[in-house]
């Protein structure tokens, strides 16, 4: 199992290219391998927010963790 300090220390290495943007990641919970995620900042309502989080966060987590399955996004407003 995954834990939610490994999927801090993945977002924290990816968290500077986001922040140039004006955007942050924040991770909401992490439960059976897959990490809640929610972008804020200027990534609220970016075109490319689905690519970031799919290509860029999602891409790497597995990359970093071979166990993790999946990414969920949450949306900004909840």
């Amino acid at each position: 199992m995954i834990t939610r300090e490994q999927v801090e220390d993945v977002l924290e290495r990816l968290r500077p290219a986001i922040k140039m943007h004006g955007g942050d990641v924040e991770l909401v919970e992490v439960t059976d391998n897959c990490a809640k995620i929610r972008l804020v900042g200027h990534c609220i309502g970016c075109p490319s927010s689905m690519l970031t989080l799919q290509y860029g966060i999602e891409q790497t987590l597995k990359e970093e963790l071979p166990e993790f399955d999946h990414l969920i996004p949450v949306s900004p407003f909840e």
